[in-house]
């Protein structure tokens, strides 16, 4: 069987090793895949899906990053992606505590849920027992 996947779209490469220890930590049954922007994930998703590849069970997504931030990331998965990312959790993980980017998140129906910077293991596990149960 394989394994599952979590998807991290985030610009600091401290934060993404970081997350991808605690991930292993954890003792999740997750393969970690990474992206420095919402464009290098959309494009990689996008050709993954040509291959007939599945989507991330789990991503954790930045907000703000060059190139396309996360706000534009939900956008093209809206426009671009749009009925294929049913099976894919989508979690803002951000050290953005504006209340207006909690509210933005809750207009996007993909979005599970919005935590602030750093996450712990704790919440890794939350997660993924969240999505294994929606599954």
């Amino acid at each position: 069987m394989k394994n599952k996947v979590i998807c991290i779209i985030d610009d600091d490469p401290i934060y993404q090793l970081l997350i991808n220890k605690i991930i292993a930590m954890s003792e999740t049954e997750y393969d970690v895949i990474s992206f420095k922007n919402g464009k290098e994930a959309i494009e990689s998703f996008k050709a993954d899906l040509e291959d007939n590849k599945e989507m991330p069970e789990i991503i954790l997504l930045d907000i703000e990053m060059p190139i396309m931030d996360g706000w534009d990331f939900m956008n093209q998965i809206e426009k671009s992606l749009s009925g294929k990312t049913k099976k894919t959790a989508i979690y803002i993980v951000s050290s953005s505590i504006a209340y207006e980017d909690k509210e933005k998140a809750k207009t996007f129906p993909e979005i599970m849920g919005y935590f602030s910077k750093p996450i712990d293991s704790s919440k890794i596990m939350e997660i993924t027992k969240h999505v294994t149960k929606s599954k």
